[in-house]
């Protein structure tokens, strides 16, 4: 698949890690998605054993057929530090190598990790989306910032995250009597939409199917590699 051409280098320091996203965060869109989306491409990282790489993985998934189209691995050396709100200088550059292995092009990315939901409103969702242009959702397990109240215990119930006296996500319920996961958009997404996503990938599990898949794949890659 065919990506855009990069829009930067990839910086090697926080510093100017975070002059980045505060720089990229006035690209993101916020309006819906203008077609319908049929194909999902779940995203998602593992790191090796030995702490050097990084594993990225994409699971094309037919939303309609509720199956696998397509899948694709790929492997890149770490030369970002872990910082936590700086995951996408870790993850991006090898999520954007698995992508152009495809040979279709998704209409939408479903990210296991946040978007807007974000300390300076750019996470890796939307840094994904930004750098491919594809319309992007992201769905974490867990709060990175932001406050909000309990969501009803029926699927589809949703609250916003709240952050500033900003709306910056939902936490949306999956499943009936499990707990939510947060949504945000990442680019060319808006919040309604990014939560009919993610409801729509949710078939039989808390995660949505996109994603989880790619978790597994990811692991398996993992798992796969020499001692």
């Amino acid at each position: 698949m065919r990506l855009p051409a990069p829009l930067h280098a990839w910086p090697r320091t926080p510093a100017r890690a975070i002059a980045l996203q505060r720089a990229l965060a006035a690209r993101v869109s916020r309006l819906p998605p203008q077609a319908p989306i049929r194909v999902v491409a779940g995203l998602d990282c593992a790191i090796s054993v030995d702490g050097t790489r990084c594993l990225g993985g994409v699971v094309l998934w037919d939303l309609q057929r509720h199956l696998v189209i397509e899948q694709a691995v790929a492997r890149r050396r770490l030369t970002f530090p872990y910082v936590p709100g700086l995951l996408s200088f870790r993850e991006t550059p090898v999520l954007l190598v698995a992508l152009r292995r495809l040979r279709r092009r998704p209409d939408a990315l479903l990210c296991d990790a946040h978007g807007y939901a974000h300390p300076r409103r750019f996470g890796l969702a939307c840094h994904i989306g930004v750098l491919t242009g594809i319309p992007t959702a992201g769905c974490a397990k867990s709060r990175l910032v932001g406050t909000h109240l309990e969501p009803g215990r029926s699927r589809g119930a949703r609250v916003p995250l709240m952050d500033e006296g900003e709306v910056i996500g939902a936490v949306l319920r999956t499943r009936s009597d499990v707990r939510p996961v947060y949504v945000s958009i990442g680019h060319r997404m808006d919040l309604d939409a990014a939560c009919r996503l993610v409801l729509a990938c949710a078939l039989r599990y808390r995660l949505p199917e996109p994603t989880r898949l790619a978790d597994q794949l990811v692991a398996q890659a993992k798992r796969s590699e020499p001692a």
